[in-house]
């Protein structure tokens, strides 16, 4: 049994998951953009909008738990921002590769996280996560363009290495950020970062084969 979760922890990590959604909004409608007909736009614009409404749905958390949005997302927007802009897609299947990849493993992180709150927390957190629709859709993509043309296979593993690398990078800098009520939820239940990066790099790698990528 979880130990009870201070209202520090709940208001640090809805705070980071409101300001990923904010950006998941940002990043997808612009990827919509490189897509290379109107049902994947609009596939695509349809997750952006998806986004948002979570995002609208943790701001509005934050405020009845007596929290300013801005305020609770303020220490992680620098850490998070700058992933995104050392990691502009080039082309659609960049794109794609990078919301399969990232957001996989940043849905991982979370969703161990959340699972080391109380309830209605745990639970708030675990609904807006992005649900395997996204994934399957990138897959797809990812495994039909490598069936079209086999070379694709080794560009987007390079990329896909990449985005973890810079994602690791970052996750230091939001680590700083933390006022340590984070941190903490990680040594719940007898957890240490080490076994949990283990746990999220085995994820990875099973994400990445289901995808037709190397490791």
């Amino acid at each position: 049994m979880p130990a009870p979760t201070t209202p520090e922890a709940v208001v640090d990590l809805i705070g980071l998951v409101a300001y990923g959604e904010l950006l998941a909004f940002d990043r997808m409608a612009a990827d919509a953009r490189l897509a290379p007909d109107l049902r994947r736009r609009a596939a695509l614009s349809e997750m952006a909008a998806a986004e948002i409404g979570n995002y609208r749905r943790l701001a509005d958390w934050l405020t009845a738990l007596g929290t300013a949005p801005e305020e609770a997302m303020a220490p992680y927007a620098g850490a998070l921002q700058a992933y995104h802009d050392s990691t502009e897609p080039k082309d659609w299947l960049e794109a794609v590769t990078k919301a399969y990849v990232g957001d996989g493993i940043t849905d991982d992180f979370l969703g161990e996280m959340a699972d080391r709150l109380d309830e209605p927390y745990r639970q708030l957190l675990r609904d807006v996560l992005h649900d395997t629709r996204y994934a399957e859709f990138a897959v797809a993509e990812i495994r039909a363009a490598i069936e079209a043309d086999p070379r694709v296979a080794n560009r987007l593993s390079m990329w896909a290495r990449r985005l973890v690398g810079e994602a690791l990078s970052q996750a230091g800098r939001v680590a700083a950020a933390d006022r340590g009520a984070l941190t903490a939820l990680i040594g719940q239940d007898g957890m240490d970062a080490p076994a949990l990066f283990g746990k999220l790099t085995a994820n990875h790698t099973a994400r990445m084969t289901a995808a037709g990528l190397n490791n």
